[in-house]
């Protein structure tokens, strides 16, 4: 008996699982294009919070530390770049390839920089392109 009640559940199921149509589901929620860069920047921005404190507290050494924020350096001017893309951004600056390779200087923390960033690795501020 409790055996056929199992069957009899699972073939319920089974038939509502196949009644289901795609038309019976709600749209799916409408996703904008700068979301998930949005996101991307934020954890970016984590990333070389986390990374600054781990070498204050001696946990990386300084070359280590350089590699690892350059990269996420550069993955952030990615990401920073493809957001004004998207957004239409006309006041963006142009894209780093087209800024000179000489050393750049944060004018907020006077940090400095092999290549130009459109924010400073260091405070994070915008920086504008200014070499050393």
């Amino acid at each position: 008996m409790i055996v056929l009640a199992a069957v009899l559940v699972a073939l319920g199921a089974l038939v509502y699982t196949l009644a289901i149509r795609e038309s019976d589901l709600p749209p799916a929620e409408a996703v904008s294009p700068t979301s998930i860069l949005e996101e991307r920047k934020t954890a970016i921005y984590e990333n070389l919070r986390d990374l600054q404190f781990e070498y204050r507290v001696g946990k990386l050494c300084e070359e280590d530390y350089q590699r690892a924020k350059l990269e996420l350096q550069r993955e952030l001017a990615v990401v920073l770049a493809e957001i004004d893309r998207l957004s239409g951004d006309a006041t963006a600056s142009p894209p780093l390839a087209a800024a000179p390779p000489a050393g750049f200087v944060c004018p907020a923390c006077g940090s400095s920089f092999q290549q130009a960033m459109k924010f400073c690795g260091s405070c994070g501020k915008p920086m504008d392109g200014g070499a050393a």
